[in-house]
């Protein structure tokens, strides 16, 4: 995967990776299920679900060698009934696959813009084809996360180019770390707004973090009519600074299924298919800072 152009903005891809091996454990029940990141063409393994040795972590795959270097040079779904015997894949890394007891495999390339950016992968410990329902999940999982991907591909490309129309007048690191505080000073202050028992007080906080918000994304008037409930809002702050849904659940003293609920609900308002892609909508509309 690619580096973040803008740390301050891209969360780690390599959660998105994890997250949607953890969905595809969950989903598929396969024994095994384990995936990687490609940079500069070779496939790195680094995480695994159902693995009982490390023989396979961090593993190097380079293009067109093994099943995952074949998913990474031809952009496609590849798999083996049978990995001690395939004909169809080389077998340079037979050790560290059949040393963890893995026979039958498929690996899903997830493809950004022609380019393989990471393969999963799902495996069972007696030879056989691997059904297709789990072969279908795994290739919807690709294709989540490709569109994950592409999404904050664009967002870093819409970063670079905003930057370079701002070349005459750079922004200071200092105001990008000023620009950090007043975020994280937006989420405490929703997550505090919630506690105060008087409802004036607690009106008049909501109004000021909406002040905030307004003036740290430089959106003076909201013209698009899209309104979140205050515990949306209050969601969306702590996702916005990366946290997962149990970090945001401890924040705000809500169970995790409750902030779950309320960042799908944000989620649909706004349109977007990722709490990333939410985050960015909200900032654009003047929701968040």
């Amino acid at each position: 995967m690619k580096p973040a152009a803008n740390a301050l903005l891209r969360p780690d891809d390599g959660d998105a990776l994890r997250a949607e091996l953890r969905r595809i454990a969950a989903l598929s029940k396969a024994p095994v299920v384990f995936g990687g990141a490609v940079r500069a063409g070779t496939l790195v393994l680094s995480e695994f679900v159902g693995t009982r040795t490390n023989s396979m972590r961090g593993l190097a795959v380079a293009p067109s060698s093994g099943l995952g270097g074949s998913a990474v040079s031809t952009g496609k779904p590849r798999s083996v009934a049978d990995y001690r015997s395939a004909s169809t894949i080389t077998h340079h890394y037979d050790g560290p696959v059949l040393g963890e007891g893995l026979r039958a495999v498929v690996a899903v390339p997830v493809v950004v813009d022609g380019e393989a950016r990471a393969v999963l992968y799902v495996a069972n410990r007696e030879s056989g084809p691997i059904g297709d329902r789990v072969a279908d999940a795994m290739v919807q999982a690709g294709q989540r996360l490709s569109v994950e991907l592409a999404i904050r591909d664009e967002v870093d490309r819409r970063v670079r180019l905003a930057l370079a129309r701002e070349s005459a007048q750079p922004v200071s690191s200092a105001d990008a770390v000023v620009t950090e505080q007043l975020r994280d000073l937006h989420a405490e202050l929703r997550g505090i707004t919630p506690t105060v028992s008087e409802t004036l007080a607690r009106n008049r906080l909501r109004a000021v973090t909406d002040r905030l918000a307004r003036l740290v994304s430089g959106v003076a008037d909201r013209g698009e009519a899209v309104t979140l409930a205050p515990r949306e809002l209050d969601v969306l702050a702590q996702i916005a600074l990366g946290c997962t849904n149990l970090e945001a659940a401890q924040r705000l003293s809500l169970r995790a299924e409750t902030v779950k609920s309320y960042l799908r609900s944000a989620m649909t308002k706004l349109g977007a298919h990722t709490r990333h892609e939410a985050v960015v909508r909200a900032r654009g509309l003047g929701l968040l800072p």
